[in-house]
Parts: structure tokens; C-alpha cells; sequence
């Protein structure tokens, strides 16, 4: 048994992840959360685990396209004219963050960080006994307009030159592989080696309870602040008291940068507030998590039926949901498929974590020791906190890591 203790901050599926790691390597772990585990933004993702998932969000052509986005009601960006100033420093390091050169450094860094996630969760998932929650059925991409999939070669490239199996499909393989779909897709992207959860918030349950049976400790309590000795912090300041810090994590999604801003480690992160339906009789399955191009949204069969997740929203951490925006996957939802039946339909909104080059923050602290950082994987949370549990593990524990960490410092920007 390693003699030391390390606190978590954040049990959602990064930190519960990160906590399982920690745990297998003999350290006493204690999670603090305000909320229950799984039950906030680990709870409405779109359920992909995709190692094909390695192109950043920005890109060469990305600065012409938000306009467009912006002004279409139905489009896949929103931003909230209030708050534009202060995301403006962000979207200006996004846009710079999409030249050719940076996109392949990233890409590479992803492909590296994601290529085993599967196995990883398939290992969490039978620990805690929730293997049948995982599923590796394939991920399907479609695409309405030739423009659109001429425009994402460079995409298909990158992801072969990685070793992903990647086949393009024409219309009539599209209806092969997904009946349901509506026959306005002249393309689609198949990847048959993706995989997928049926219930993310359960999934995140699991590995929290099982960490619980492991040992760990989980504390309902809101973080507040930090006591700083000179060895680094020595208290972690809650809503229901202090408590003693070894070793610390910073896995609090959104939130994250607050935290580590006081810890002297400033990032920019931002939120992209992401909205999801979930329809509970849609009236058919589908096999496979289906991503739509052109609307930037995805759609995953669930335990509890049809979800329809997707849209970015830059509004803060504290503004009230703009519901419209979930209604508009709706309005999608009419339009992709040949039938859908929306009645009973629930409605949420989470937020996602996001870097300006699309790259989480998995690091040692610049600033502090003991202090660790597991946060900003946008749209890839779930697909990459198994293994970003494994990475932290090897920086608390001083192993070697199994791929370069330096693309993912937390002092990168500065």
C-alpha cells in the first residue's frame, strides 16, 4: 500500500475515472463534489467512445463558417451577445488554433491519447461489473451535400494515416446500415471499430460505487478555496469544512479553471454549453451513434431511448438555459429521419469543458506540487477519461508515461 492520499475535486466521469486508477495503485482517495456522481455533465453526453475522434474543432476554414452559424436559427452555434466580450479572447485563440501546422500537432496528440480508449472503459466497466453498458458497434458520420464531405477528406486522411478503419458509404449503404435514417445523406463516414455506452450517467455511477467499495471517500460538498503553504496547498476549503490535502486533483470539468487559477495555474477555458433531447418512444433503434455533418449534432439509442445531443452555446457558467436550443433538435430530428415520434420528450443542457486547441489539460501542476490537473476534453469526456485516469495515476505516482504528456500542460499558453 502506497502511503499517501489523494483528493479529487469533481465526480463526474474524469474524476471518478482518475479515482479508480488511483485506487488500483494503492493510494487512499477522497472525491469531493457538490452533486452526486454522474448526474451532471457526464450524465447527457452522447455515449461515443471513438479512438477515431483525433480532429480538432478548429480549423483552417472555421473563422468563414461561424457567421453562417450564428445567423441560422438552427445552426450549431449560439453565443450570448452579453456575454461575447468575455469569450472573445477565447474564440480569437480557437480561430488561431486552427492553422494547418497546430491542427496536425493536435491531432497527433489526440490520436495518441485516444487510440486505447475503449479497452479502457472495458477494463473500468468490468471492474465495477457494468461491461454490458459498453458496446462497440461503430460510429456513422453522415453528410447531406457533397461540399460537405469534400470538405472533411483531409479529416478521413488524418484518421487512416492514425490506423483507423474508415469506409465511405453512398446512400443506399447508408439505408444498409441505418433503415430509420430520412434519404437526404448522399455521404457517410463509417467506423466500424468505434464504440459506445448505453447510459453514460449510469456508467459514471458505477465506476463512483465501485470506487466507494475500493475504499474512497466521497464528500457532498461544494470547493471553495484552498489554504497555500509553502510546499504547495495544505487545506482544501469546502461548504462543509476544511480538510487536509497530500496530494490533489483538479478534475471539475467547467469549472475547472476557477480552481486552478488560485492554485497559480491560469487556463482558458470556456464553456460550451451543450443541450440534449431524449425521446423515449421514438418508434425505432438505431445501431450505432450517428453524427450529422452539416447540423452538428449526434443522436445515440440509449436504455432510455433515442438521445439527441449536441450545439454549442457560449453563455458562462451561470446563465439560465436558453431551452430554444434544445427544442431545435427536435426540429432536426424531423428532418433526418423518416419517422420519429417526439412525445414525452425531456429536455437538458450540461457543460462541456473546452480548450481552445482541443486538447484536455492532463499535467502536473506549474505552480504547485502535489497538484495534478484532468480537465478541458470538451465533446470527448467520456471518450477520454479512462484513459486520462491511467495518465494521472503514472504523474502522482512519478511513472513513466506511456505517450507524451507535454502537448496537454496546463502551462502551455503561457
Amino acid at each position: 500500500m502506497i502511503d499517501g492520499h489523494v483528493t479529487i475535486v469533481g465526480a463526474g466521469i474524469v474524476g471518478v475515472s482518475c479515482a479508480l486508477h488511483l485506487l488500483k495503485d494503492g493510494w487512499k482517495v477522497r472525491l469531493i463534489d457538490e452533486y452526486p456522481p454522474g448526474t451532471q455533465t457526464s450524465y447527457g453526453n452522447a455515449g461515443a467512445i471513438s479512438p477515431q475522434s483525433i480532429n480538432p474543432m478548429s480549423g483552417p476554414g472555421v473563422i468563414k463558417q461561424i457567421p453562417k452559424w450564428l445567423l441560422d436559427p438552427l445552426g450549431p452555434l449560439a453565443v450570448r451577445w452579453g456575454y461575447l466580450p468575455k469569450v472573445a479572447p477565447w474564440l480569437i485563440q480557437f480561430v488561431r488554433d486552427g492553422s494547418a501546422s497546430r491542427i496536425t500537432h493536435q491531432s497527433e496528440a489526440l490520436a495518441a491519447l485516444h487510440k486505447p480508449v475503449i479497452d479502457g472503459h472495458e477494463e473500468l466497466a468490468e471492474l465495477a461489473n457494468v461491461k454490458h453498458l459498453i458496446q462497440r458497434q461503430g460510429w456513422l458520420s453522415v453528410y447531406e451535400t457533397d461540399k460537405a464531405f469534400a470538405a472533411d477528406s483531409l479529416a478521413r486522411a488524418r484518421m487512416r494515416s492514425h490506423g483507423h478503419e474508415i469506409h465511405e458509404l453512398n446512400a443506399d449503404e447508408i439505408t444498409q446500415l441505418e433503415p430509420g435514417l430520412s434519404p437526404i445523406f448522399k455521404h457517410a463516414t463509417w467506423a466500424p471499430n468505434s464504440g459506445h455506452t448505453v447510459n453514460p450517467g449510469a456508467l459514471t455511477e458505477a465506476y463512483a460505487a465501485q470506487a466507494i467499495r475500493m475504499g474512497c471517500d466521497f464528500v457532498s460538498a461544494k470547493v471553495l478555496g484552498f489554504v497555500l503553504g509553502p510546499e504547495g496547498p495544505t487545506n482544501i476549503q469546502t461548504s462543509i469544512g476544511e480538510f487536509n490535502l497530500d496530494h490533489l486533483v483538479i478534475a471539475a470539468g467547467a469549472w475547472s479553471a476557477r480552481l486552478s487559477k488560485q492554485l497559480g495555474d491560469p487556463f482558458p477555458l470556456e464553456s460550451e454549453r451543450g443541450y440534449h433531447m431524449m425521446l423515449p418512444t421514438p418508434g425505432f433503434t438505431t445501431r450505432r451513434p450517428i453524427s450529422f455533418n452539416e447540423r452538428k449534432f449526434m443522436t445515440t439509442t440509449m436504455e432510455g431511448g433515442l438521445r439527441l445531443a449536441g450545439t454549442v452555446e457560449f453563455a458562462g457558467l451561470e446563465a439560465p438555459p436558453n431551452w430554444g436550443r434544445a427544442e431545435k433538435l427536435l426540429t432536426h430530428a424531423h428532418q433526418v429521419f423518416r419517422e420519429v415520434d417526439v412525445k414525452g420528450a425531456a429536455r437538458w443542457m450540461g457543460q462541456r469543458p473546452a480548450t481552445p486547441d482541443s486538447l484536455p489539460v492532463i499535467s502536473a501542476s506549474a505552480a504547485q506540487k502535489k497538484v495534478f490537473y484532468a480537465f478541458g476534453h470538451g465533446h470527448l469526456g467520456l471518450t477520454g477519461s479512462a484513459v486520462t485516469g491511467q495518465h494521472i495515476a503514472s504523474l502522482v505516482s512519478h511513472r513513466n508515461a506511456t505517450i507524451d504528456l507535454k502537448p496537454f500542460r496546463i502551462d502551455r499558453y503561457r
